[in-house]
């Protein structure tokens, strides 16, 4: 049975501009050197690490940086803390550092709020890349929630700051701030999530509303992949999410359908393609 699908590509989905930069910056080195390490996964996307990986990108973690010397060793996007600067310092280690604008604004506004004595709270995934570096700008001793209920039964102060990892949902973050303001705490809170994720969420109900199905293509580990899934299943229920073209299934289409392909911050424009060729062939 030919199913005649008609694909489109969401065109603001793919790589937000950090993303971009780090893997700019990876490919040229990878150009002249032929090999590069990068702490942690480059983006939470397996196939783009898998494509980097061929080109001669090397994985670590923090522990491995510790026995590294003399090498060049990729920041991604996410951020670091303190601790990995210092360690660098003392392996000669260069450093390459594509620590995202948005992601180092904040950092160095959690540090100041932290050197100023107030105490911060950080809404954000439990052991992120980007929310360990942002803890480590208070020696670790922030408070990271991922939702309201972990906060139950917490003492916390009368007055604090909240801040925000960058990718989560701009309106559970004001939900979060008002609740809290709500049971009588005096919070100061910095709306720090990234404007090309809360545009997204804007822009994504729009898309999908004009298909009859959604391919969601994201990497597992993404918390923006996450997000934007939500957005998409909550405005189109017959949203599909998907991290390589293998996952697709006749199944999920009927005859003639309109489908709509879109992504998370991490995924990369090449594998919504290849989605779409897969696709195409029903």
């Amino acid at each position: 049975m030919e199913y005649n699908l008609q694909v489109s590509i969401d065109n603001d989905s793919g790589f937000c501009f950090g993303v971009v930069y780090a893997i700019d910056m990876a490919e040229e080195i990878l150009a002249e050197d032929g090999y590069l390490y990068c702490l942690g996964d480059i983006v939470h996307n397996d196939e783009e690490v898998i494509r980097l990986k061929a080109k001669g990108l090397r994985i670590i973690d923090n522990e491995e940086l510790k026995s590294l010397h003399n090498e060049k060793v990729l920041i991604r996007a996410h951020g670091e803390a303190p601790e990995t600067y210092k360690v660098a310092l003392a392996n000669n280690i260069i450093l390459i550092d594509a620590s995202c604008p948005v992601v180092l604004k904040l950092q160095n506004r959690i540090k100041t709020t932290h050197d100023a004595k107030e105490k911060v709270l950080i809404f954000g995934k439990h052991g992120h890349a980007e929310v360990i570096g942002l803890q480590g700008q208070t020696n670790n001793e922030a408070l990271v929630f991922q939702d309201l209920a972990e906060l139950d039964g917490v003492d916390l102060p009368k007055s604090f700051t909240l801040y925000s990892q960058t990718t989560k949902s701009t309106h559970k973050f004001y939900d979060i701030k008002n609740e809290l303001i709500a049971r009588g705490h005096d919070v100061k809170a910095n709306d720090t999530i990234c404007r090309q994720v809360s545009n997204r969420d804007k822009e994504l109900p729009n898309f999908v509303k004009k298909f009859d199905k959604i391919v969601f293509v994201s990497g597992k580990k993404s918390s923006n992949g996450k997000v934007l899934y939500e957005v998409c299943k909550k405005h189109n229920p017959a949203t599909y999410f998907i991290s390589k073209p293998n996952d697709l299934e006749t199944a999920m289409f009927n005859k003639g359908d309109k489908i709509g392909i879109c992504g998370a911050t991490s995924t990369p424009m090449w594998l919504m393609e290849q989605v779409k060729q897969v696709l195409e062939t029903y």
